[in-house]
């Protein structure tokens, strides 16, 4: 059984600069190493993450285990919730 939170994989990208992150929506991001929210744009995204770096994730312990579909994350801190005005 998966200790991991589960995500679709289609929400983990890796920027520019090499930093794999998870995408909460169009402007936040989460550093998968460091689990710092940071901001970004869409022409920040480099690259949908491959294989070869999600193994390297699995190797910092940082993910559990992933297929084509799900990426198992380790406990990430809870993103910022939008006050309602």
């Amino acid at each position: 059984m998966p200790i991991g939170k589960s995500f679709n994989r289609h929400l983990i990208y890796i920027l520019n600069n090499g930093t794999p992150v998870l995408e909460w929506d169009e402007d936040l991001a989460q550093d998968l190493f460091s689990g710092e929210f940071i901001q970004c744009s869409r022409a920040d995204l480099s690259h949908a993450i491959r294989d070869d770096e999600l193994d390297i994730l699995v190797r910092a312990g940082r993910v559990e285990r992933y297929d084509d579909r799900e990426v198992y994350i380790y406990s990430l801190p809870e993103p910022p919730r939008r006050m309602l005005d």
